[in-house]
């Protein structure tokens, strides 16, 4: 199971997040974000880089995108599907976001399935994403599409048998975030591990 570590903002802490072989370690570049990187240099890591954007243009995600080496571009704002069309026609593999309240979208979502490695279901909410609660994962069996998916939203080290239990077979991965942090960008490194280690057993 893919296990993306989101929204790390200090290079040690990051280092210490890919020594445990996450998937993917995801940044935030998106300025009003607690978690926001500003001008962090991101060490070299050997998982996979995923950049969070939110309604960037195309301009500025291609010069982040080649600044930092990114693998992956994550919208997860009100892109339209031209933007992600555009970015994989860039090379760029896209994970797009879509917020999750009492249904999934399943018409709205199938116009992004040529364009996006993954999707993204996290908990609709105050803020864009880091809310720290979970949707009805019984609706994920609602999901009949086949480009694979991750799911976020208030993620806990305490879900591992929960998550073991959704069927979809489109579920490849997790996303956590906010409930393993010490401070806002700053993962506890030994939950993160405890986790990774009990999923993937």
């Amino acid at each position: 199971m893919i296990v993306k570590v989101c929204g790390l903002n200090d290079p040690e802490n990051c280092l210490a997040i890919d020594q445990l072989k996450p998937n993917m370690v995801g940044m935030i570049f998106y300025a009003t974000s607690p978690r926001y990187i500003d001008q962090m240099v991101l060490p070299p890591t050997k998982s996979a880089k995923v950049g969070v954007f939110v309604n960037a243009s195309l301009n500025d995600m291609l010069s982040v995108v080649q600044q930092h080496q990114l693998s992956y571009v994550q919208l997860h704002g009100q892109e339209s599907v031209i933007l992600a069309q555009s970015l994989k026609e860039n090379g760029i593999k896209v994970i797009k976001c879509f917020s999750i309240d009492k249904e999934i979208a399943i018409d709205k979502i199938r116009e992004w399935e040529p364009f996006c490695a993954y999707f993204l279901f996290d908990t609709k909410g105050k803020q864009l994403g880091g809310n720290g609660t979970k949707f009805n994962w019984k609706l994920l069996n609602n999901y009949t599409l086949k480009t694979p998916f991750l799911l976020s939203g208030g993620i806990a080290p305490t879900d591992v048998e929960a998550l073991k239990k959704i069927n979809n077979p489109a579920f490849v991965g997790v996303d956590i975030n906010s409930k393993f942090e010490l401070a806002p960008g700053i993962k506890n490194i030994e939950q993160v591990k405890l986790f990774i280690d009990a999923l993937k057993k």
